[in-house]
């Protein structure tokens, strides 16, 4: 590019206004020739800037980027009330502050162990001798009128 504090000729002029709009004007897509698969789902094209994440991974990117935002806001107000008080007393802060977090991970524990179903109780209250048959039944279907053969 000339320096703008020099005149520049009306060739030189027309020449970089043609620059400008050839690089205003090139395409921003992409497009990927390469063949598709016969069968099965179309894998993903990788874009040109950040790579693709997984599902998993973009939900932990958003629970971090919340937990960021209340940590600072709760960090923020902390620093607020101690620099108003001039002062305070190590334990009482470590109380006021401790204890939020550990309700959530109390709480966070709670709800992990409310998602996991509970085994089925099974009481088994037995009087007298015990038999317990073990057999493998294989059945078979087979014929235009479904005749069944159970055989042992």
């Amino acid at each position: 590019m000339p320096d703008p504090a020099v005149p520049m000729s009306e060739e030189v002029a027309e020449q970089t206004a043609k620059q400008i709009i050839n690089a205003a004007y090139q395409p921003t897509s992409f497009r990927d020739d390469r063949p598709l698969p016969q069968y099965g789902p179309t894998p993903p094209v990788p874009q040109p800037g950040r790579p693709p994440m997984s599902s998993k991974a973009v939900d932990d990117t958003a629970r971090m980027l919340g937990a960021s935002i209340l940590v600072a806001t709760s960090g923020g107000s902390a620093t607020a009330v101690l620099w108003a008080s001039g002062h305070a007393n190590p334990l009482v802060v470590a109380l006021v502050f401790g204890a939020p977090t550990a309700l959530v991970l109390a709480m966070g524990r709670l709800a992990r162990k409310a998602r996991q179903p509970m085994p089925p109780e099974i009481h088994n209250h037995i009087a007298g001798d015990l038999y317990q048959d073990q057999r493998n039944v294989h059945s078979r279907t087979s014929g235009v009128w479904a005749k069944t053969n159970n055989q042992q």
